[in-house]
């Protein structure tokens, strides 16, 4: 095995059980215990982890990272279904806001073959998969890079959205409960949801069906007063009936 598959290995290794010791790293790789210092030190330097008294313990970009990739894993097939029905509401040439939800970023994947469409955004992996793209410009607003996501927020990102008026807003929820409230779970997300959706003069929640009947601590509108939302086909016919009896609009996509 090269230094760099084990390197690998022992990211993966740390991260799942959060911190490790020299002498189990040797045994578990079947090197000298000296090999396993000199790999810990590069991947320390590399900001991968960080060295302990007698091992190693993951770092906190790892967790973020993997974190992260874990969120964008969960229910990927219902995301990828949801962003393939909302692209259809996406024509040539529009402004097009999207929030910083994994389901936005499975949406941006399928912008690639518009064309002429500017595309607002505060996520960081948003702008990276559309950098490139020839025909579609990126907007991304301004602001502090927080800590727990890879995207913007704080008063400057707020002030540049009350400056927009976007064709359609696509925007991810955490929650959305019986009367077709929709929740995000912090003050500072529900909020920079809430100008969003002031922002544009169309507005789609993407919410796969997992969050139907959820709840979290911000409201930050009805889906009653929006074009509607997009969600994919195994929500509760139940749920689906009670939604569209209170005048929700429901699209849903095929898995």
């Amino acid at each position: 095995m090269g230094n760099k598959s084990r390197q690998k290995q022992l990211v993966e290794l740390i991260t799942q059980q959060r911190e490790c010791s020299i002498e189990q790293l040797a045994k578990q790789f079947d090197v000298s215990e000296m090999t396993i210092r000199r790999d810990l030190q590069s991947l320390s330097e590399n900001g991968k982890i960080i060295r302990t008294h007698g091992g190693a313990t993951i770092g906190e970009r790892v967790t973020f990272e993997f974190e992260f990739l874990n969120r964008v894993q969960q229910h990927q097939a219902e995301k990828e279904a949801i962003a393939t029905l909302a692209a259809t509401k996406i024509t040539d040439g529009q402004s097009v806001m999207l929030d910083s939800g994994t389901t936005t970023l499975a949406l941006a994947g399928q912008l690639e073959a518009k064309k002429g469409l500017t595309v607002i955004t505060t996520s960081l992996p948003i702008a990276s998969r559309l950098q490139f793209c020839p025909d579609v410009e990126v907007l991304l607003l301004g602001g502090y890079v927080r800590a727990s996501s890879p995207d913007l927020g704080g008063a400057i990102t707020e002030s540049n959205l009350e400056s927009l008026c976007a064709d359609v807003a696509f925007i991810g929820a955490h929650g959305i409960d019986g009367d077709g409230v929709v929740y995000q779970q912090t003050p500072e997300t529900g909020r920079m949801a809430a100008k969003m959706v002031r922002a544009a003069k169309q507005v789609y929640v993407l919410a796969d069906s997992t969050k139907y009947g959820r709840v979290a601590l911000c409201k930050f509108g009805r889906l009653q007063d929006w074009a509607g939302l997009i969600t994919d086909q195994n929500i509760d016919k139940a749920a689906l009936k009670i939604l569209r009896a209170a005048g929700v609009q429901v699209f849903t996509a095929e898995v």
